[in-house]
């Protein structure tokens, strides 16, 4: 069992309290770490928000911090209300606006103590209750082999995302403890009897944000794992760069892709941003005329057209087109060109909430000139993965701007998220980051 650090404690710490005030969490901390644990203490009136179950603990939010020396990143600390009084423990970080990573509340230690104070335990606790939610979602399947394991705050591992394509374990760090735990997560990975390689990815602009020394990572994660390999969602064979974009393969749009497979019999369909295909091949698998992928990555084209002839299918019914997506819209235009179905799904255009005003101004541009492209009474799937844009509400407002410079009128017929292997913890609604729109445009 790995040894968490041990720090000593002023005298208001949890070693000298009376036992008439001791809570569960304050006993495990004297009974299992003798010399004391660091306590964040809260600022009045901040509690209750950390207690209904935002993980993420801001600087703002802190009053003091009980400990000497002071705690150090990765360090465990108890988090408490004005008196002191633990709410809960989690993961310090001394450089990071968010110095806290709440892991378990005061409740959950006393109903299973095993786990409290034990990140070891915890990532073991809560990766087994992952797999076994994928088990009831069906997932993996004959069919479907490609998902995600693990997705942060809706998985109460905040900073840890595992994405599985068949037997790859892709892990997506962005939190300076999942590095300090990098073996602990492995270890349970590993346990999953169909995984085979595990591919470790830090996210190195978060990582350095959260202090993590990325001159490190490149040794320290070193793989073995192929650099490609295959897989099969709702029965559509892909081959994936396990070098490519996010974890390799966009999962959380496998609903929606199935659905575009659904409604494309016998129309015309346009693919911007299209990656690897993924939109396109489902159109082509559901009875599409002809399909046309737009994207910018030579790479992810060149994958697209592979999983063309994977699939048996017949070239002449799509064609992809290296290009960016705004140039080609406007070519398309000037060349009075239309489609039935039109799909855009573009990077991520506002990572942080300080450049959402300049992104909305993108978005409703790029979403006009879609609107023109899409035959009157045609189909529109319009998508943004900008968490920033997510949580602000604001996407629908962006659409119906877009439609009034289009000169075309939108009706929503649907609204999707993520697939359910993507949870999102209601509590921290900071965790939403996928809009789809389904649009009719007249």
């Amino acid at each position: 069992m790995k040894q968490f650090p041990t720090l000593l404690m002023k005298s208001l710490s949890v070693c000298s309290l009376p036992a008439a005030t001791t809570t569960t969490l304050q006993d495990l901390a004297f009974h299992h770490q003798p010399k004391g644990v660091a306590k964040v203490v809260l600022k009045k009136g901040k509690t209750q928000l950390f207690k209904d179950g935002n993980p993420m603990v801001y600087s703002g939010a802190v009053d003091r911090i009980i400990g000497r020396p002071p705690p150090k990143t990765g360090d465990i600390v108890l988090v408490s209300d004005g008196t002191e009084k633990p709410i809960g423990w989690g993961l310090y970080n001394s450089v990071s606006m968010f110095c806290v990573r709440l892991m378990q509340l005061e409740d959950e230690a006393i109903s299973d103590s095993s786990c409290a104070l034990n990140m070891g335990k915890l990532l073991e606790v809560r990766i087994d209750a992952a797999v076994e939610l994928r088990r009831r979602l069906g997932l993996p399947s004959v069919h479907t082999n490609a998902y995600r394991l693990i997705n942060s705050e809706g998985d109460r591992l905040s900073g840890l995302i595992v994405d599985v394509f068949g037997d790859v374990a892709v892990v997506a760090s962005s939190a300076a403890w999942v590095e300090k735990y990098k073996p602990d997560i492995e270890a349970c990975i590993r346990k999953i009897n169909y995984i085979n390689h595990i591919n470790w990815r830090p996210s190195v602009d978060i990582l350095k944000e959260d202090g993590v020394n990325v001159s490190d990572l490149k040794e320290m994660h070193s793989s073995t794992c192929p650099e490609r390999t295959k897989i099969m969602e709702n029965g559509i064979v892909y081959t994936i760069s396990l070098k490519g974009q996010k974890t390799g393969f966009y999962a959380d749009q496998r609903d929606n892709r199935q659905f575009i497979s659904r409604i494309s019999d016998d129309q015309k369909v346009l693919d911007l941003c299209c990656y690897s295909g993924g939109f396109a091949l489902n159109a082509v698998r559901g009875g599409a005329l002809n399909v046309t992928g737009i994207d910018t990555s030579f790479p992810a084209l060149e994958l697209a057209k592979e999983n063309v002839v994977l699939n048996n299918i017949d070239p002449g019914r799509i064609s992809f087109v290296r290009e960016d997506a705004s140039e080609f819209m406007k070519g398309a235009l000037l060349r009075d060109e239309s489609w039935d179905i039109v799909i855009i799904d573009p990077p991520k255009l506002a990572p942080t909430k300080k450049v959402l005003h300049g992104a909305s101004g993108m978005y409703r541009n790029l979403n006009s000139l879609a609107m023109q492209l899409t035959k009157r009474g045609g189909l529109l799937m319009t998508c943004s993965c900008s968490g920033a844009v997510a949580q602000s509400g604001i996407f629908l407002r962006i659409l119906q701007g877009a439609a009034h410079m289009a000169g075309r009128k939108i009706t929503v017929l649907r609204q999707a998220g993520a697939a359910s292997d993507h949870p999102i913890d209601p509590s921290y609604p900071e965790g939403a980051y996928l809009s789809n729109f389904l649009l009719r445009v007249t």
